[in-house]
């Protein structure tokens, strides 16, 4: 997948719309919706920073972020819903079922069986609803 870049002239919340539909696609978008009625200031943030900031930034692949960020949820623990996003997300940027597996039972070394567990039970619900392709 590709790295982002910082387009002439585009601002913070334009770059963090494209990465994150690009990165999270429809999974994402549902989030955003969900805070319009609470937060819509807090959606601004998440396209701005997380997104239009670190996600944009040229020094790792998107791969390789979602690794990072998969490993993370899996470890807090506490995080499920956001984990299942960056699933999907993962899927979105190449990362197999296998590798998503290996990376969450990973985490038992670090975080602990518990840890590990609700993440393998996380990626088995986001796994059912994208099934692997067939080679």
């Amino acid at each position: 997948m590709t790295q982002h870049h910082h387009s002439v002239g585009e601002s913070r919340l334009e770059r963090g719309r494209r990465a994150l539909a690009e990165i999270d696609g429809e999974a994402g978008e549902k989030v955003l919706a969900s805070l319009a009625d609470i937060a819509p200031d807090f959606a601004s943030y998440v396209l701005e920073f997380p997104f239009g900031d670190i996600y944009s930034r040229p020094g790792l692949d998107l791969r390789a972020r979602e690794i990072a960020t998969i490993a993370a949820l899996t470890a807090m623990g506490n995080a499920a819903p956001q984990l299942k996003v960056h699933i999907e997300a993962g899927l979105n940027v190449g990362l197999t079922h296998d590798e998503i597996t290996e990376i969450i039972m990973q985490m038992a070394v670090y975080a602990g069986f518990p840890a590990a567990l609700n993440g393998l039970f996380a990626a088995k619900e986001v796994f059912a609803r994208r099934p692997a392709p067939r080679r």
